[in-house]
């Protein structure tokens, strides 16, 4: 049994397979009402929300809270040891109207257009210096772009953003790696938690001894006028929200976008001919392939009535496909079809409302500099499988690809 109430009996257990199985599972939800009651790991039921219009509706519904623990005071942290990432921290994920102003305050001046632009110049570096690498690489032997490629580019970027020491490195992004499975048995789980939480402190303990220029340091440092700085608990929280979200998302762009237009040459060639279209690619894959499809979790404040016999109570749990948006059939025609020159290429990939990601312009940024690079230094670049065989991981969580074997063709 589960530790947190629900008020339904689930309909079905969510897929854990990713991909196309993740994909008929959701349009087959959707079909069902404008939200089903679904299990989920560990015995956690919830409302799985599909169609485009309740999307958005619950996203900034006021009856709707990220806060767990507030909005079901008997829920024990820990006590569901797959969630405890999600659920657990003390961030501006998990927070709502004046604390989560008073944490987004601390963090968003880091993130600002202007701010991000900075970066370009950095990030050009890293994506010659990993074209440099591949360029190393036999151009008729199958190369795995998303392990040396959309990986990199990344996680590359955010380690070197927040001042993650080079020794360091492997094991946060182990447990990063890890942290948006939904397979773990739950002694995995718990041993997990305990790693984030871990290697966060190492890398605080090393800022606080050596603070640098980087964002770890920025926000050991973040004071508002008339508020507290982070907390510890705070402080980790936010490093992990960060690191995680500013790197295993913007993988998944770069591997869905670059197989849909190896799969979409005349897509492609628009690209080739007009460089300005970029822009267009990354918006269209942001649509159709929402980098996360569900993010855990939201929480009824009160009773909330859909229409069609379905009542969300109070205290139950909801989980909101951000990826059904994009290809629900009703805000989009034809939405399973990858098209840059769609006109309406609306996509909720960075949430909606108070909980938009402060991240979007830096995702977006390396996007625009990565692909255009990787297809300008190999044109010949073929994928090595038939698209519908590129691997998805293996979670409902992210919208991943586990790997993405191509030939670079650039001999």
């Amino acid at each position: 049994m589960s530790v947190i109430p629900f008020s339904a009996t689930p309909a079905e257990t969510l897929d854990n397979r990713g991909g196309r199985c993740m994909y008929a599972q959701v349009e087959r939800l959707r079909s069902l009402g404008p939200a089903v009651p679904v299990r989920l790991p560990e015995g956690v039921a919830a409302w799985s929300v599909s169609r485009g219009d309740v999307v958005r509706m619950l996203l900034t519904h006021p009856g709707v809270s990220r806060d767990l623990k507030k909005t079901v005071p008997a829920y024990q942290p820990g006590s569901v040891p797959w969630l405890s990432p999600w659920v657990d921290l003390d961030s501006m994920a998990t927070a709502d109207g004046r604390e989560h102003a008073r944490l987004r305050k601390l963090i968003t001046p880091a993130f600002t257009p202007r701010r991000v632009e900075r970066l370009r110049s950095h990030i050009e570096a890293d994506v010659t210096m990993l074209l440099d690498q591949l360029a190393t690489r036999p151009g008729d032997e199958p190369v795995d772009l998303h392990q040396e490629f959309s990986y990199n580019v990344p996680t590359q970027v955010i380690c070197d953003l927040f001042g993650i020491p080079d020794d360091q490195r492997p094991e946060v992004l182990r447990v990063f790696r890890e942290v948006a499975r939904t397979g773990l048995s739950e002694e995995e789980s718990v041993a997990l938690y305990g790693d984030l939480v871990a290697a966060m402190h190492v890398l605080i303990a090393t800022k606080r001894s050596a603070p640098a220029d980087d964002l770890t340091s920025f926000l050991l440092a973040a004071r508002e006028e008339g508020e507290e700085s982070l907390n510890e608990h705070e402080l980790v929280s936010t490093l992990l929200l960060m690191i995680g979200g500013g790197s295993q998302t913007t993988i998944n762009l770069l591997d869905h976008t670059i197989r849909e237009l190896l799969a979409r040459p005349d897509q492609l060639g628009i690209l080739r001919a007009d460089p300005a279209r970029w822009d267009d690619a990354v918006e269209e894959s942001l649509r159709v392939h929402c980098p996360v499809m569900h993010l855990p979790m939201r929480w009824a404040k009160e009773d909330i009535d859909l229409g069609e016999g379905v009542v969300i109570r109070a205290g139950d749990a909801i989980l909101i496909c951000y990826g059904a948006h994009g290809r629900d059939p009703g805000v989009h025609h034809d939405p399973e079809t990858f098209d840059i020159d769609r006109e309406d290429k609306d996509h909720i990939a960075f949430g909606l409302g108070a909980h938009f990601c402060p991240g979007s312009h830096l995702a977006r940024l390396e996007a625009r500099i990565a692909l255009p690079a990787l297809f300008d230094r190999f044109p010949r670049l073929t994928l090595a499988v038939a698209p519908e065989d590129v691997p998805p991981g293996q979670t409902f969580i992210g919208n991943d690809i586990s790997s993405l074997p191509v030939f670079l063709r650039h001999t």
